[in-house]
């Protein structure tokens, strides 16, 4: 397996010759943190005029607040600076776009072994998921009334952004 990571090693010597990010201090100065799906499509902070050391970002598949990306937005708001969470699912997205069954299936079938175990937790209804997640949020008891919570949907053939709650 030894050069499989040859290209991206030396994209990384490239990156860090003219690197100029040291002594940052992991505050997001922004007071951003964001929740959006692990598509690569998304930009997260270019999408929002952000750059390095602005934001938090929490990725999941979907989109979705995980308990993962919840403990990620309590130390985000908690300890870095976060005061205004934005959850950002897509649209085109896998996890909404076939059943449990389907989307297990083609995992599967991909990988020539049974995925019966994987929980995989796909999204029937994109804005209720997201308007539960938003709700989930805001009523957490370490994130705190003070923080402004809101939910969107990003458009990957447009790159705008439309607010759902």
């Amino acid at each position: 397996m030894t050069g499989g990571f040859d290209d991206l090693l030396a994209a990384n010597a490239e990156y860090a010759a003219d690197f100029h990010y040291s002594g940052f201090d992991g505050i997001a100065h922004a007071g951003i943190g964001v929740v959006t799906c692990m598509d690569s499509r998304i930009p997260p902070l270019e999408m929002l005029g952000l750059k390095a050391g602005d934001a938090k970002v929490l990725r999941s598949a979907g989109g979705r607040v995980t308990e993962m990306t919840m403990t990620g937005l309590v130390l985000g708001v908690q300890l870095l600076g976060v005061r205004r969470i934005m959850i950002i699912p897509h649209t085109r997205c896998a996890m909404a776009a076939m059943s449990e069954d389907a989307l297990r299936a083609k995992v599967e079938l991909a990988a020539g072994k049974p995925a019966g175990y994987l929980p995989i937790s796909v999204i029937p209804d994109q804005h209720e998921a997201l308007r539960r997640d938003v709700a989930a949020v805001r009523e957490h008891p370490l994130i705190g009334d003070d923080i402004l919570v809101g939910g969107f949907m990003y458009d990957v053939d447009t790159g705008k952004l439309t607010q759902i709650d």
